[in-house]
């Protein structure tokens, strides 16, 4: 079997890496960028922020005025994407995760944020009312959290509260020690 396919027909090809890809994902205003772009740091991983990446290179097909926001072209981003996950050493931010594919990452972050401290930030972001409403909906309703564990292996998905400097500050900590022992453990 060669490194670009699968040993069964049907299964995702396989591609060996010296570090890890990690997805930080969870409802807008979870924290996301401010965790992903720590933590990248603090493990010298490269952060890529899909939003700005769909934006810079046109990888949508146009713009959503209810939402104010770019309604994403799936393949294009994924064959933009495809080459640089291969090796590894990202951390990737984005608010939808089953998009990609489960053979990218080695953990899944689902960050989470009360309510009442979620409200807020939205505010703050200029959301209007509807997209607010929705996205407190989503967080209430755990879609992205539901969504994480139906489309990658359990092991890899964690949940973790990210609802004030400290608890991202831990968050990211544990990030690091976790990159620290994939690096330990996948040496070749």
């Amino acid at each position: 079997m060669d490194s670009d396919s699968g040993s069964e027909a049907g299964e995702a090809p396989y591609y060996p890496r010296n570090r890890p890809n990690i997805l930080i994902t969870g409802t807008p205003g979870t924290g996301k960028t401010t965790t992903s772009e720590m933590a990248a740091e603090a493990s010298g991983l490269k952060h890529i922020n899909v939003g700005d990446l769909v934006k810079a290179k046109g990888l949508h097909e146009g713009l959503d005025t209810e939402y104010d926001s770019y309604i994403l072209d799936e393949d294009k981003l994924i064959d933009e994407m495809e080459d640089f996950m291969r090796p590894g050493g990202n951390v990737v931010d984005f608010h939808t995760c089953e998009i990609f594919p489960e053979r990218w990452f080695d953990l899944v972050i689902v960050l989470r944020t009360d309510n009442n401290i979620l409200y807020p930030r939205l505010e703050g972001r200029g959301y209007n009312a509807k997209k607010i409403n929705e996205n407190m909906e989503c967080e209430i309703m755990q879609v992205v959290l539901e969504d994480a564990r139906e489309s990658y292996a359990e092991e890899i998905v964690i949940e973790l509260q990210s609802n004030s400097v400290e608890q991202m500050e831990e968050n990211v900590s544990r990030i690091k020690a976790w990159v620290d022992n994939w690096m330990e453990n996948n040496q070749e």
